[in-house]
């Protein structure tokens, strides 16, 4: 038998930490010392220093944004098991057999509703195709979510 992994090990997505990010860090910092160094002069060559540093700052900011899109995915997973654990508590089945029918956003709307209209709630917006935000409407007992990035 294998011995079972002691420590966390860390998830790095290739093109993301080793290529891009780093592509951009040097391109962002060459452009941007280029450019300070021909900064005032109205040339073609300020002006295109000025560009590749401007484009390769955005792109930067643009990689460093990606965390957020990666924090929001795990978000979405939790939210999707908290609503299965819920909806488990308060009608003592599993939601597994009509989560094929709700979109995730669906799902996402269906966290903001009290226990006592969860059910209910549920078999609506499958039933009639329920948008988010017509589920969000229909929520008597609201319960917001204030942990939500």
């Amino acid at each position: 038998m294998a011995a079972q992994p002691t420590k966390n090990t860390l998830k790095f997505y290739p093109w993301h930490h080793f290529v891009l990010l780093p592509l951009a860090l040097i391109l962002a910092g060459y452009g941007v010392r280029r450019y300070v160094a021909v900064a005032g002069d109205d040339t073609e060559i300020a002006k295109l220093w000025f560009t590749v540093a401007a484009l390769a700052v955005v792109g930067l900011g643009v990689l460093l944004m990606l965390r957020q899109h990666y924090a929001l995915t795990l978000q979405d997973r939790l939210l999707r098991l908290e609503v299965r654990q819920r909806y488990f508590e308060v009608t003592g089945q599993s939601l597994r057999p009509l989560e094929s029918q709700l979109e995730l956003g669906q799902i996402l709307a269906l966290r903001f509703a009290g226990d006592a209209e969860l059910a209910d709630l549920t078999q609506a917006a499958i039933r009639e195709k329920l948008s988010s935000k017509d589920i969000q409407a229909r929520i008597q007992d609201f319960q917001f979510d204030h942990m939500r990035v």
